[in-house]
């Protein structure tokens, strides 16, 4: 590794500012800047350190003030945390952007026609294009959701892909998160936090609006309406203030004017949804939910659940109720199956997919197995079913009893992981102490696909801020920063 060398890195909050073969959103090289970063820089550094900590220290200040914080589990000292939240923008070129929109607008596509048609017909199957076996052993596979018609045949409405950025300055998918993703409250108030404490420099550089955001969702939930409901009742379904992103159910809820409820809120009738109000009951008709399947109706899934609403299931099956996402919609995000979705895309679109995947073993074919175990040092081994950067193993950060624990959950469940390189995606200078520092960041788009498909542009940009580290999750010690997408 050697420190970058420019006029701009005299400067001393750059002076261990480090580059290697990882990609650089800012810096091309040794002493080049990338030319849309240019004025970002120079702004960053005509700032005293000090009014750069004011800054900062408003910053956090907001976040407290509007409750974002999160949920970390397992841990004793109190689980309340403020979202780490980092000053320098994210900056993402209108072109590279064109890339990455037409390439999620194909992929929700294949995976809406996939669930379609596994519920369905099955042709995919039928044909070998992707092993029964895969689909059928998946957890979130519910058969209650075969030959049921979905409104418009839209299993996936909203969806969250996680994107990283390869040493090429290529980007490849990740993960898609189908089933209830997070985290867009964050890009929205990143945003206004920005705007708030930089507005000269958001104001210089001509980026692409993300407001519309919550409104786009709620047109989206809107066009899912059943038949014959055009004034429908719109609610977000939570688990309550105890689940680790009640912040962000709350905050969508107000921003779309909808009724924020808990499944006590909710009763069902003759396969009909009512929500119960201080004047009586009122008729529920499409329901954004953020609780699992296994949660939401315990007369259809877990029977001890008490997150969820008896009867729900009869009353989707019935039509007389929407939810996004359509139950079921797991399948699609299991991680195994992850490896078959550029297969998926070319089956039913005839496209070579424009977002690469990153390249995925598959531990239930005996030589990929014996090659990851042979490997573990090297790879990263993750639960199919396990999100948040839990269930997992970094092969190059682990150590020898670790690899060994994982040996022997692989050889007792092949089918529950997966492996991948460990790959040295891009990273981004953040503001550590008085210093910018290079740290790992990925991306996750918010999709929505209702009567068409709409992603606002940017996202979520997430940041390993531990020295290092290659895990985003807020919960292993992740943060976040705004991203600008530019309009030429």
């Amino acid at each position: 590794m050697h420190p970058a060398q420019s006029s701009q890195f005299e400067h001393a909050a750059l002076k261990n500012y480090l580059l290697d073969h990882a990609y650089d959103e800012m810096f091309l090289g040794q002493s080049d800047l990338r030319r849309h970063c240019e004025p970002l820089l120079d702004h960053f550094l005509s700032l005293p350190p000090e009014e750069l900590q004011r800054r900062k220290q408003s910053a956090d200040l907001s976040f407290l003030n509007q409750g974002i914080t999160f949920t970390v589990y397992g841990r004793e000292e109190g689980t309340e945390k403020i979202f780490p939240y980092d000053l320098i923008p994210r900056i993402i070129t209108a072109a590279e952007w064109e890339t990455v929109e037409h390439g999620l607008t194909q992929r929700i596509t294949a995976l809406n026609l996939f669930l379609r048609d596994i519920y369905n017909e099955g042709r995919i199957l039928d044909d070998g294009i992707v092993p029964r076996e895969v689909v059928y052993s998946c957890k979130h596979y519910r058969r209650q959701m075969m030959g049921l018609q979905v409104p418009r045949n839209v299993y996936i409405a909203v969806c969250g892909t996680d994107l990283i950025r390869l040493e090429s300055g290529e980007f490849v998918v990740l993960e898609d998160n189908l089933r209830v993703p997070s985290g867009v409250s964050y890009m929205l108030t990143n945003r206004r936090v920005m705007k708030r404490i930089f507005p000269q420099l958001f104001r210089s550089y001509n980026v692409r609006p993300i407001e519309q955001y919550t409104q786009l969702l709620l047109g989206t939930l809107r066009s899912l309406a059943p038949e014959g409901r055009p004034e429908p009742n719109i609610v977000l379904l939570s688990p309550g203030v105890f689940n680790s992103a009640y912040f962000e159910h709350a905050y969508l809820a107000r921003q779309m004017g909808i009724e924020l409820v808990e499944g006590r809120d909710l009763v069902t009738h003759d396969n009909v949804v009512y929500m119960r109000t201080t004047i009586g009951l009122r008729r529920v008709d499409v329901i954004y939910r953020r609780v699992d399947d296994d949660f939401i109706d315990p007369l259809a899934f877990r029977g001890d659940s008490i997150l969820g609403v008896a009867g729900l299931f009869n009353a989707y099956r019935a039509g007389n109720v929407t939810l996004a996402n359509a139950f079921g919609t797991g399948v699609a995000d299991d991680k195994a199956l992850y490896a078959y979705v550029p297969e998926i895309i070319k089956y039913y679109l005839s496209e070579e997919p424009v977002l690469k995947n990153v390249e995925t073993y598959l531990l239930t074919r005996p030589k990929e197995r014996q090659h990851v175990l042979a490997n573990l040092d090297k790879l990263v081994v993750k639960a199919v079913g396990e999100s948040g950067g839990y269930g997992m193993l970094i092969g190059p950060q682990s150590t020898k009893a670790e690899q060994e624990e994982f040996a022997r959950k692989i050889e007792a469940d092949p089918r529950n992981y997966i492996a991948q390189p460990t790959i040295s995606f891009s990273r981004a200078p953040c503001l550590i102490g008085d210093e910018l520092q290079p740290r790992h960041v990925d991306l996750r788009p918010y999709v929505l696909y209702g009567d068409k498909v709409t992603i606002v542009p940017g996202g979520l940009t997430r940041v390993a801020l531990n020295q290092g580290s290659l895990v985003v999750n807020s919960s292993q010690g992740g943060g976040s920063k705004d991203t600008w997408v530019l309009s030429q």
